[in-house]
């Protein structure tokens, strides 16, 4: 996908160029206004960390995943950085290795650690905040879930009891942490989908294709 701001000149001939090269290239019709006049996310990068020499945001955490520390990490793949690094040791490595690494770390109890539990809130929360991603409601709504699953408070929505039973059964099934992280991808995938616009849709005969996005050529 080739983004410019009205989605003419630069974008198209960008896209063509990398078809040209045999690289699948579309154009955003109407650019980055038609997005922003969509009123689809755009995300604050005031506390995104340095990227490494590799164009990546590294970042670190306490090893076996079960929810936070995987959905943090979706989080930051679907909107923030796709190609993000992370990293899973030992709790009490956690603190050393993003010194020595200058990894980011998050999920961490730790008054140091910037992206950790506030309150009632746990990091998942604090990311969409501070990440300028509170206005999306799928987002809010896929918020409530993790919290609810990730801190036992299981009456917050009734999805938190599934999203905990599957995260155990996940943690359960992989002994690879990283492993675990993109199985664990596809679940929040379909998560925020159903956030976004599946929560009125009952289970029936009905067939459901996915919405493709309008693109030019």
């Amino acid at each position: 996908m080739i983004v410019d701001d009205v989605g003419d000149g630069p974008a198209a001939a960008a896209a063509a160029i990398l078809r040209s090269d045999g690289v699948a290239a579309e154009v955003l019709e109407g650019g980055f206004a038609a997005w922003l006049a969509g009123g689809w996310p755009t995300v604050s990068l005031a506390h995104l960390p340095p990227r490494h020499d590799d164009g990546r945001t590294w970042w670190v955490t306490r090893a076996r995943p079960k929810i936070d520390r995987i959905a943090c990490p979706w989080l930051i793949r679907r909107f923030v950085d796709p190609d993000a690094r992370f990293l899973f040791v030992a709790p009490g490595e956690v603190l050393t290795v993003a010194a020595q690494q200058q990894a980011e770390p998050f999920d961490i109890a730790d008054e140091r650690v910037f992206w950790s539990h506030r309150g009632e809130q746990c990091t998942f929360d604090v990311m969409v905040q501070a990440f300028g991603l509170e206005n999306q409601e799928a987002l809010i709504r896929l918020a409530a879930i993790v919290r609810g699953a990730d801190t036992g408070r299981l009456d917050i929505v009734p999805e938190a009891a599934g999203l905990l039973a599957i995260s155990l059964g996940l943690s359960r099934i992989h002994s690879d942490d990283h492993a675990q992280l993109e199985a664990g991808m596809a679940i929040y995938d379909a998560l925020y989908r159903w956030c976004r616009d599946a929560q009125d849709e009952k289970h029936d005969w009905s067939s459901h294709q996915p919405a493709r996005a309008k693109v030019s050529a």
